[in-house]
């Protein structure tokens, strides 16, 4: 009886490692308090603030679509060309839903095109006419932390 006891113990402390160990793994790969790409889908859209050379800060607002747990966006000809002007490339202030993160990096996302585009066909009904309008830039968006103040 003591050494199944001790068996049980054994699988039950193994059992709780892991779980602290995989827990721990997924709090490593998000170093952004609050970006959580998967808890934003039911988000209908989100805002990019880029800053111009000349007309200096300026919200889009854009759709979005998570795909395996990636944030990823659209652009049309006016956001592109912001993003192309953007003197904070290349990084982008966004607020999406209550939550608003400081250093987001807008990458090119060219192999996505077609599944960003089928994932806003299906989320958004609109998309029967936007989807003939011209895109040209599909972008991941991926949040990175910001430096602490200095004490």
């Amino acid at each position: 009886m003591m050494k199944i006891k001790t068996n049980v113990n054994l699988v039950v402390a193994l059992a709780v490692f892991w779980i602290a160990l995989i827990c721990g793994a997924g709090a490593a790969n998000n170093p952004v308090p609050g970006w959580e790409p998967n808890a934003f889908r039911d988000q209908s859209t989100l805002q990019i603030m880029t800053i111009g050379p000349d007309e200096g800060e300026h919200w889009s607002r854009l759709w979005l679509a998570v795909i395996d747990g990636q944030l990823y966006v659209r652009l049309g000809d006016r956001a592109f060309g912001r993003i192309q002007k953007n003197t904070a490339s290349p990084y982008v202030k966004v607020k999406v839903g209550d939550k608003e993160f400081d250093k987001v990096r807008l990458e090119a996302a060219p192999e996505m095109t077609d599944k960003v585009a089928a994932a806003m066909a299906d989320k958004y009904w609109m998309d029967i006419l936007i989807r003939h309008e011209s895109h040209p830039m599909t972008a991941r968006l991926v949040a990175e932390p910001t430096p602490s103040p200095a004490k």
